[in-house]
């Protein structure tokens, strides 16, 4: 095997990133404009938002060896 990543697995790694960077970002909004519906669970709600987005993010910078 190669010891780089091929340029199709690269691509679809920052793909997906991006795409979990959208849904976490648009998450953590709704999370937070939604406050007086979410009551209890809006400190629940919004953290796991923030860990898609986190989780996003760390996946469009990071290299593949």
């Amino acid at each position: 095997m190669s010891e780089e990543g091929g340029f199709g697995l690269v691509v679809a790694e920052k793909f997906f990133g991006l795409i979990l960077i959208v849904v976490g970002a648009l998450s953590t909004y709704y999370t937070f404009t939604s406050t007086q519906a979410l009551r209890d669970y809006t400190a629940f709600f919004g953290f796991l938002s923030v860990i898609v987005l986190a989780l996003g993010v760390i996946l469009v910078i990071a290299k593949i060896e």
